[in-house]
């Protein structure tokens, strides 16, 4: 790219000329699973990996909670910490493997927000 043009690449898009700003305004998104060969598939692949997350989470909600137990049981210190860290580790992860398509839908929306001018 030629030295020259770079300066005017800077500029707000109301200074660059009207060619420029309807190109601007003409672009956009709108992501659907279903335009590309796969989108199913990969929709799949997402709600299934979704799934083994969330039984992960759960063996270790119930592995620590039983850790727990037994170390709060045994009065063993260590044990019972590693167990309640266990129990909170794998809540966190099943909050966040629940949340986490909304998460990425707010900041999305936030984006779609954002209007060059």
């Amino acid at each position: 790219m030629p030295a020259n043009l770079l300066p005017a690449l800077r500029l707000p898009l109301s200074a660059h000329p009207p060619a420029l700003r309807l190109l601007a305004s003409v672009v956009g998104m709108q992501p659907q699973a279903n335009q590309l060969p796969g989108g199913a598939l990969l929709q799949n692949l997402m709600d299934g990996l979704q799934f083994w997350a969330l039984a992960l989470a759960l063996v270790g909600l119930v592995i620590g909670a039983a850790a727990w137990a037994l170390g709060s049981h045994g009065q063993n210190y260590q044990q019972t910490y590693v167990g309640r860290r266990a129990v909170l580790i794998s809540g966190l992860a099943a909050l966040l493997i629940g949340a986490g398509p909304g998460i990425v839908n707010f900041f999305y929306t936030a984006g779609t927000g954002v209007h060059g001018g």
